[in-house]
């Protein structure tokens, strides 16, 4: 049963992905940046369909991240609460600091690493520009993390 629904999965995004190539196309001075996620990893590459050669690839294989930092101890939980009524640390109105944002997954910090190597191996190769095949998944997450990722480390698309 499980079988059947990751099989129907897979065909929904092949079929999805056969729908975005019909638009996106790859030439010499425009290649296409085509993604593929799996469940752990992510993959890049950089593809020109007229010759059907692709000019750069990377992937979380190969990639050394640093380790993230411990979060911050919760500063003096033991702390006095301000009585009722009183306008004190963390109460309403308070317009503290902002939290720190919690560490991004390794997942995410993957597809940022991956889309800043992609850029990097096509900006060496001359390429400026690519047409973005997200590959059939949705633009959010963590393929939208590796775009955002290509395009601050100068890639155009």
């Amino acid at each position: 049963m499980k079988r059947d629904i990751n099989q129907e999965k897979r065909r929904s995004r092949l079929r999805r992905h056969e729908r975005v190539r019909k638009q996106v196309h790859g030439t010499a001075a425009r290649p296409r940046l085509c993604v593929f996620r799996s469940l752990n990893h992510i993959y890049a590459q950089i593809i020109d369909d007229d010759s059907g050669r692709t000019l750069a690839a990377a992937s979380s294989l190969k990639l050394e991240l640093a380790p993230v930092p411990a979060p911050a101890e919760k500063a003096s939980e033991t702390a006095e609460k301000p009585e009722k009524g009183e306008k004190g640390k963390g109460g309403k109105g308070d317009k503290g600091g902002k939290k720190p944002a919690p560490p991004a997954s390794l997942k995410m910090r993957r597809s940022s690493a991956v889309g800043k190597a992609i850029a990097v191996a096509a900006i060496e190769k001359g390429i400026k520009a690519v047409a973005f095949d997200r590959g059939g998944y949705l633009y959010h997450g963590r393929v939208a993390a590796l775009a955002k990722a290509a395009r601050e480390a100068g890639l155009e698309f």
